[in-house]
C-alpha cells in the first residue's frame, strides 16, 4: 500500500517551500537594489548635480566644500552649511558692531 501524506502535512510542506522561495526572492531583490545603488553612486559621485562635470573638494575655513570644475557651483554635504554659518556669524557680528551704538 502506498503512503500518502495527510492534507495538513501537504499544506505544511507547501508553506515551507513557499517561505523558502519567498526568502530567496527577497534576498535577490535586496542584492539587486544594493548593486543598483552602488552603480548609481559610482556614476554620480563627485559630479555636479547641475551640469554633470567633476566636483573638486576645496577647503573653506576648515570646512570641505565641493566646487564644480565647469560651472563654479558650490555644493555642500550634510552639516556643512551649519558649520559655515557658525563661522560666518562671528565675522558678520564684527562687521555689524561697527554700526551699533
Amino acid at each position: 500500500m502506498e503512503w500518502k501524506p495527510s492534507e495538513q502535512e501537504e499544506e505544511y510542506f507547501a508553506r515551507l517551500e513557499f517561505e523558502r522561495k519567498k526568502k530567496q526572492e527577497e534576498e535577490k531583490h535586496a542584492k539587486l537594489a544594493a548593486d543598483e545603488k552602488k552603480r548609481l553612486r559610482d556614476l554620480h559621485y563627485m559630479h555636479c548635480p547641475k551640469c554633470g562635470m567633476e566636483l573638486i573638494e576645496i577647503d573653506y575655513k576648515g570646512v570641505k566644500v565641493d566646487k564644480c570644475s565647469e560651472c563654479d557651483g558650490i555644493w555642500l554635504d550634510a552639516g556643512e552649511l551649519e558649520s559655515i554659518s557658525k563661522l560666518e556669524k562671528s565675522s558678520l557680528d564684527k562687521l555689524f558692531s561697527v554700526f551699533r551704538k
